[in-house]
């Protein structure tokens, strides 16, 4: 059988987009509409079967990793997964390491789960919009019941159990006006690796939802958040945006495939073995075949697949003009929707609130390269940081300019924040 040419990933959805939940941004809920002929959406274990040897022949590496998501996959049961391990040590030889992730919005986890998944070493990526009021305003189940106390419940279990949660934070138009309310609700439950994911919801008619963060209020979310933690948090919670942006500067290529100069190292496994080119392109153009039909190396190396994966190097001139360029490589495909100012398809909608993040973070990231370079640890720019503005505090007023060169009055910025911390 088959290795793949290159590092993987394949997001599984071994329920497809079934999910007990009805969040009024989901952009998979709909994927049901490509099976209208599935009675059940679930993937049999025959069918699984096969996808973990392929799995594991077409990796090249001697880790693996399987990333299971859905719709909600704990709608399978425990005793699916535990077959999904026992199937994986079947077919795994002696030298190979076999990592397992699964995405979540927490709400069925319970005693039996977390110790199975505490047993078996899964990493777990839990869904958290923020507190009680900015998360219950989207994420609802299919009653239209709020779920946060559920899935905080969810949370602190997960820790009791010792099990790693990535907690994931979609950011809408609504909490993005409230980012240190965000941020601190996020600080305080002791959360170690946090992601900010971008809503961004386009209607049929191509304009975009109101849900939709503004791509300015994205970025001075972004800025918000990162003039907090870069002072109190920095080496103690680790924020993905943050982490991301840093790589260029120290030399590192971008992890996050939505960074990449290329995409198509991710694609997706539906319940009947499809494969699609992506989690945001599962359409019936993205489709690459079927792992009954042919193998999963085979499908990941495919022209339609590299073809897809190049494609995302196509861009405006403006974008190939950026200074920034290197930092997003004109992110994500599925949100270049909108022209540049000389009236050029294929900006993407978040432009102007990435590269206002870009420009503020700069002088920090050239610093924390600096830092990194000597070896010195990405807590002492926040060390150096608070002496260097305890010293200017005196000689600024409320409504002077703040002395960190953020362009905003004092009171308005590091003020705040010293006040906030």
């Amino acid at each position: 059988m088959n290795t793949a040419a290159h590092e993987f990933q394949v997001m599984v959805k071994p329920i497809g987009s079934a999910c007990n939940l009805d969040c009024s941004y989901c952009y998979y809920l709909s994927k049901r509409d490509l099976y209208p002929d599935s009675k059940v959406l679930r993937l049999p274990e025959p069918l699984l079967e096969r996808y973990i040897v392929q799995h594991l022949a077409a990796s090249p590496m001697r880790t693996v990793l399987f990333s299971w998501h859905g719709g909600e996959p704990t709608l399978l049961g425990v005793d699916y997964f535990r077959r999904i391990v026992a199937l994986q040590k079947k077919h795994a030889t002696a030298e190979r390491e076999i990592l397992n992730g699964i995405q979540t919005n927490g709400t069925l986890l319970d005693e039996e789960w977390c110790r199975f998944l505490a047993e078996e070493n899964f990493y777990v990526g839990l869904s958290i919009d923020g507190p009680r009021e900015l998360h219950d305003a989207y994420r609802v189940d299919r009653n239209a019941r709020a779920t946060h106390k559920q899935v905080l419940q969810a949370y602190r279990l997960l820790r009791r159990h010792g099990i790693r949660v990535d907690v994931l934070c979609v950011v809408s138009a609504r909490n993005a006006r409230q980012p240190q309310a965000v941020y601190r609700f996020f600080r305080d439950l002791g959360v170690p690796y946090l992601q900010f994911i971008p809503l961004v919801v386009r209607r049929a008619d191509g304009s975009v939802d109101a849900q939709s963060v503004p791509a300015e209020a994205y970025g001075e979310f972004l800025i918000e958040v990162f003039d907090t933690w870069i002072r109190s948090d920095a080496g103690k919670l680790v924020v993905q945006n943050f982490d991301e942006a840093l790589r260029p500067y120290v030399g590192q290529e971008h992890a996050l495939c939505v960074f990449r100069r290329t995409c198509g190292d991710i694609v997706v496994l539906e319940h009947n073995g499809d494969v699609y080119s992506c989690d945001h392109f599962v359409a019936p153009r993205y489709r690459l075949g079927n792992i009954q039909e042919r193998t999963l190396a085979e499908l990941i190396g495919s022209d339609a697949q590299v073809e897809f994966g190049q494609a995302k190097a196509q861009l405006p001139a403006y974008c190939r003009q950026c200074e920034f360029l290197g930092l997003c490589n004109g992110a994500c495909p599925k949100d270049r929707f909108i022209t540049t100012p000389d009236g050029e398809p294929g900006l993407n909608y978040l432009c102007a609130g990435l590269k206002r993040f870009f420009q503020h973070t700069k002088p920090y990231f050239l610093r924390l390269a600096a830092l990194d370079q000597a070896g010195l640890p990405i807590e002492e720019l926040s060390r150096r940081l608070n002496a260097e503005e305890a010293r200017s505090l005196p000689r600024a007023g409320r409504n002077d300019p703040c002395p960190c060169g953020s362009g905003r009055k004092f009171k308005k910025c590091c003020l705040m924040k010293t006040a906030a911390n």
